[in-house]
């Protein structure tokens, strides 16, 4: 599903520079060690087997989080989306927010709660969804998270008034 891209757009998150360097360069580091370490040392076969393929998992995961951290996450009025134009959440459709310490959420982020299930999604480092959670953030600063945390509370609360 795609949104609409003309959409006036109120708050952004995107994954910092440093955040992003430092984990696609661990993850890029892991693999090629353990490939190293698989050739190298030769150790049983069993074990070089899987020690390639946690280095091939690995690179591949860094490959994963290098795509999905080159993109953002928008807010508009009417949508969560990803810049690349991918519906995240219709703002209709939030039912809860959890913003807590104890919350089951990405590193200086927030979980969403919708009303209906959609496909599951996951741009490593930016954003997830499953089911009817969506977690927003990882290598995004706090502050960008947060803006737009308080922007998406205020519209519910605007949207679904207290008695």
């Amino acid at each position: 599903m795609t949104s609409q891209k003309n959409q006036k757009v109120l708050a952004v998150v995107q994954a910092s520079a440093g955040r992003r360097f430092l984990g696609l360069a661990s993850l890029s580091l892991l693999g090629f060690l353990l490939i190293y370490i698989a050739i190298a040392r030769s150790p049983e076969f069993i074990w070089q087997v899987f020690l390639i393929a946690v280095a091939v998992a690995a690179l591949w995961s860094a490959d994963a989080m290098r795509r999905g951290t080159a993109s953002a996450v928008e807010l508009t009025e009417t949508e969560l989306r990803d810049a690349d134009g991918t519906l995240i959440a219709r703002v209709a459709d939030i039912e809860s927010m959890d913003r807590g310490f104890f919350a089951f959420k990405p590193s200086n982020g927030f979980l969403i709660k919708t009303k209906t299930a959609n496909r599951r999604v996951w741009r490593p480092g930016l954003w997830w969804r499953i089911g009817r959670r969506i977690g927003i953030g990882g290598m995004t600063p706090g502050h960008q998270t947060k803006l737009m945390s308080e922007m998406l509370a205020a519209m519910m609360a605007e949207r679904d008034p207290q008695d």
